[in-house]
This record gives C-alpha cells, structure tokens and sequence, in this order.
C-alpha cells in the first residue's frame, strides 16, 4: 500500500483507469505528462520487462540506454516493492498471448 495514498491520488488512478483507449491514454497523458515523463515511466516499464526476463544489467543499458542506477532502483522495486511491477507485466504478457 502506498503510504501517501489520498483522495487525490486515487482520483487520479480512477481517471487512468476510465481511459478506454491507447488513444485516449495518449491524449491524457499529453496533457496530464511531460513527455519526458511518460518517456521515464515507459523506459522504467522496459527495465522491468527485462530484469523480469533475466537480461543483465549491461544487456539493458545496451538495449534501452538506461542508467544503472535505474535499473537497480527497478530492480529493488520489482523484486521487493509492492508487487505492482510483476502484476503489470503479468497481464501485459498475459494480454499478448492470447
């Protein structure tokens, strides 16, 4: 659980989670994001993807252009967070197999 949960924020997630669209993710995310941010959260999602398929730290680096310092900060969260990385890629690998 996230420790600075509030009202707020769990707006923000309900209204994630309303969008019906790749597209309509774009167009909130243009307006709600930096596109270095969503850029961020994208590439985050990627070292996450590879850590999860055994790629080592510099297969990552030479793949995405990541820092090492972001690996392991998705690393530590991947594999001793809240289990939302796991569960993401779960359902994406999940959605794609089928």
């Amino acid at each position: 659980m996230l420790r600075y949960r509030c009202d707020s924020i769990d707006r923000l997630f309900q209204t994630i989670l309303n969008l019906e669209s790749v597209e309509e993710c774009y167009e909130y995310f243009a307006d709600i994001c930096t596109i270095k941010e969503v850029q961020d959260m994208a590439q985050r999602l990627d070292t996450a993807i590879l850590l999860d398929k055994g790629l080592s730290y510099q297969k990552i680096i030479d793949e995405i252009d990541v820092s090492s310092a972001t690996i392991g900060r998705v690393s530590k969260c991947l594999n001793y967070g809240s289990g939302g990385y796991r569960n993401a890629i779960e359902k994406l690998n999940n959605k794609e197999s089928k």
